[in-house]
């Protein structure tokens, strides 16, 4: 329903960026989100914000999504290869999701969802949001060059969209009277320790943040997990410190007088959203 302008087709949206195990702190900012009843209309989402974005849009809370990855390790979501265009492959992720996911295509999520993706032969972004490439994109939105082999979906190779499309606030914009933005992917300090597992990280990271800077003008609300830097890009071992980062973080922006406006505002859409339906209703029944 847009009650706005016609070409806002969705009320509210969440982008939720890239990050690897830094992407944990989105569930802890969708917590609060969901403290203050927000619902979002579409959910857009890089790498980590991907893979935690398809699941909220499939209807999982929070804390079921954490549950999902807890006493799991890096070695679960990958299998060696020999590397030609990364060391290992994606089988682990994938198998993952299709253990895990309810939904198998773009049209059974609860929540409108676009995955974003970096076609890795033409180097553009790529956005997939129908169909039954659902798991295949959101493969291909973590698999991180050098780390990952490209993920090839109907002919072509993909990579992580972070290379490009880091934080996707700008996939959305124009589609939502209001953007809430979660950036996890802020530059870490040079490590002390430099090896190559370091500095393949910091290489990315500097690539990843260098495209987020107009997304981050383009949020309403902006949640930035300043503190979260020091979590290695693999971290599974520190999902509920990660989690309750991003909710910290997540509650002070969304106590600002401007995302309480905002707050206010997607109430009364909601309110008046259910006086509609209401009223279709009665016409269905009366007719």
């Amino acid at each position: 329903m847009s009650v706005f302008r016609k070409n806002y087709q969705h009320f509210l949206g969440y982008a939720l960026s890239g990050g690897g195990a830094r992407g944990f702190a989105h569930l802890g900012a969708l917590k609060v989100f969901e403290s203050y009843n927000l619902k979002p209309n579409i959910l857009v989402g890089t790498s980590a914000g991907a893979l935690a974005g398809v699941f909220y849009a499939d209807g999982f809370s929070p804390d079921e999504i954490a549950e999902l990855f807890q006493h799991r390790d890096f070695k679960d979501f990958v299998e060696f290869t020999v590397p030609k265009t990364g060391f290992f492959k994606s089988s682990g992720v994938e198998r993952f999701l299709k253990n895990n996911l309810r939904s198998t295509t773009f049209e059974q999520l609860q929540i409108p969802f676009q995955v974003v993706a970096t076609d890795w032969q033409s180097g553009v972004v790529t956005v997939f949001s129908q169909g039954r490439t659902l798991i295949d994109s959101v493969v291909a939105s973590c698999s991180v060059p050098l780390v990952f082999k490209p993920k090839e979906i109907g002919g072509v190779s993909y990579v992580d969209g972070g290379l490009l499309k880091n934080f996707p606030v700008s996939i959305i914009r124009d589609e939502c009277k209001f953007v809430i933005g979660v950036n996890v992917s802020l530059v870490m300090d040079l490590p002390e320790k430099e090896n190559m597992k370091n500095t393949a990280e910091r290489v990315f990271k500097l690539m990843s943040n260098s495209n987020t800077l107009l997304d981050r003008e383009l949020c309403d609300i902006l949640v930035e997990t300043s503190s979260i830097e020091r979590y290695f890009m693999f971290d599974l071992k520190s999902i509920d410190e990660i989690m309750e980062l991003g909710y910290n973080t997540a509650a002070d922006a969304m106590a600002s007088a401007n995302s309480l406006r905002i707050v206010r505002r997607c109430h009364r859409y909601y309110e008046l959203e259910d006086k509609v339906k209401r009223k279709i209703n009665s016409f269905k029944i009366n007719a």
